[in-house]
């Protein structure tokens, strides 16, 4: 084997560990998520804690708001895949029915 190929090789590890990492959908603050209180927290509210949401939709009449983050590795030694997600669903009001938040993370916060 030629330096060449020793050279290619390295390069494409290297790549790897530099690239070998991605994300999808937007990050929040979930901290904030206490903060949000059913019956009362509007969607104006909502908007201006946590942003824009990833996502949207309708079931039964509600609207919901999905807020997600993903960050993916693909080699462990770059550290563990984490996730967090928050669902928002408001009433006909425009006002908070109910929400929830899931982390992959040992401490949800």
């Amino acid at each position: 084997m030629n330096m060449k190929f020793f050279i290619s090789f390295g390069f494409l590890v290297m790549s790897l560990m530099v690239f070998g990492c991605g994300t999808s959908g937007k990050d929040f603050n979930s901290t904030l998520f206490d903060s949000i209180q059913n019956g009362h927290t509007t969607q104006e509210e909502v908007e201006t804690m946590f942003g824009q949401p990833f996502k949207k939709g309708y079931q039964n009449g509600d609207e919901i708001w999905i807020y997600e983050h993903n960050k993916y590795k693909v080699f462990r030694i770059l550290g563990e895949d984490t996730s967090k997600d928050m669902v928002v669903i408001f009433d006909e009001s425009k006002v908070v029915k109910t929400h929830l938040k899931m982390t992959s993370s040992s401490d949800p916060k």
